[in-house]
């Protein structure tokens, strides 16, 4: 995909310069790779920061920690990559000023949400003089519409998140502890996309192997959305809820995806939620289609928890691709027209506090004429 992000980069590089902007410092490490195709491994939290300067017009820069570099010059197209190590000549700060000192009262552009504080608090107090602007919104409505050649990958990413559920489903069963299912899980997803990679130059760089804290609980604990994988055995008449929003990434691109299942047995109650699950997420997806603002989206879902006589529910869905949140979101207020091309993870759930909770979730893209499934799997009752 080399070319298509030279491509982005001209276009970053024309928006900076409409807006009147010298140059952008962008930190977000998302950002950096959509544009450069550089991943870095070790970055702020250690107190490594990689930065990506793109002028209006010319060559980019990327600076990034020593022990990062040999890997980063064989990953991008950016031709000039500098390392910076401790100690040696103002370390990152000093590629940073020397790049900008060209610059005379320069408009720079910043992810201005994104920009960690070790960074941030250095320009403003370097360079006090200069007008800063946020791009964030520049590279959003860019990502925002995906390409045939980024869908289809995205695509792949959706078989991996498949694979995963297939796992997870031959774990599942009474007296299996919850971690044995994540592990499951983990293994399908990296088989799978070890499966869709190659070992050539392309994908030297890109591992198959699945990581993050699943999303993973059963009981009475489904109540509880985000609660991670435990030492609690199933047993039989549970709900277990498997979310793979974390995991579900495949060549860079994150998808979202949630199943729920249960183990030997399901209360009439528990498949009455499940079906108004359904029904709030097919409504949802029933709305898609280009030129439908993103909150009516939203508001499809919550009329059906409404006549079912739950509140308004939390954000239907998100925009996915290279970070797990993007623009524009199905939620009250975000009045975005949706296009041909964005791509979201739509969810739905029903949530009884302290007992049970009922959730679904996909990944589709938007068509011309409605929208298409990243995430193809069947999302019927399931007693394993």
């Amino acid at each position: 995909m080399s070319d298509a992000m030279k491509t982005r980069t001209a276009e970053f590089q024309q928006r900076l310069m409409d807006d009147n902007i010298d140059a952008a410092l962008l930190t977000d490490a998302d950002s950096i790779y959509y544009l450069s195709g550089y991943i870095g491994y070790l970055g702020v939290e250690f107190g490594r920061p990689t930065l990506m300067l793109v002028p209006n017009s010319g060559d980019c820069l990327i600076v990034t920690p020593l022990m990062e570099s040999e890997m980063g010059r064989h990953m991008t197209w950016v031709s000039n990559v500098k390392p910076w190590e401790d100690g040696v000549n103002g370390e990152w700060t000093g590629q940073l000023r020397q790049f900008l000192s060209g610059f005379r009262s320069p408009k720079i552009g910043i992810e201005r949400l994104l920009i960690p504080a070790l960074v941030s608090s250095y320009v403003y107090d370097e360079f006090s003089g200069a007008e800063f602007m946020d791009v964030t919104p520049i590279l959003g409505n860019m990502r925002a519409v995906k390409s045939a050649e980024e869908i289809s990958i995205m695509r792949q990413a959706g078989e991996v998140a498949i694979a995963m559920t297939e796992a997870a489903e031959r774990a599942i069963g009474e007296g299996v502890p919850e971690y044995e299912v994540a592990l499951a899980v983990i293994a399908g997803g990296t088989r799978k996309a070890a499966e869709l990679l190659s070992d050539d130059e392309m994908d030297r760089f890109v591992s198959p192997t699945i990581y993050n804290l699943q999303i993973l609980n059963s009981g009475h604990d489904t109540c509880m959305v985000h609660r991670r994988s435990t030492m609690r055995r199933l047993q039989r008449g549970d709900p277990i809820y498997c979310c793979y929003c974390g995991l579900a990434n495949f060549r860079h691109f994150k998808l979202g995806f949630d199943r729920e299942y249960f183990v030997g047995d399901v209360t009439d109650e528990q498949a009455r939620l499940y079906e108004i699950t359904l029904n709030a997420q097919k409504a949802s997806l029933d709305m898609l289609r280009p030129g439908v603002p993103a909150d009516e989206v939203h508001a499809a879902a919550n009329s059906v928890y409404l006549d079912a006589g739950f509140g308004p529910g939390y954000r239907t869905g998100r925009g996915i691709g290279y970070s797990f949140l993007e623009k524009p979101e199905l939620k009250f207020g975000d009045k975005t027209p949706l296009e041909a091309g964005m791509t979201f993870s739509v969810d739905a759930a029903v949530t009884i506090p302290g007992d049970f909770a009922a959730r679904i979730g996909d990944s589709v893209v938007v068509t011309e004429n409605g929208y298409e499934y990243l995430t193809p799997y069947p999302k019927d009752l399931r007693v394993l």
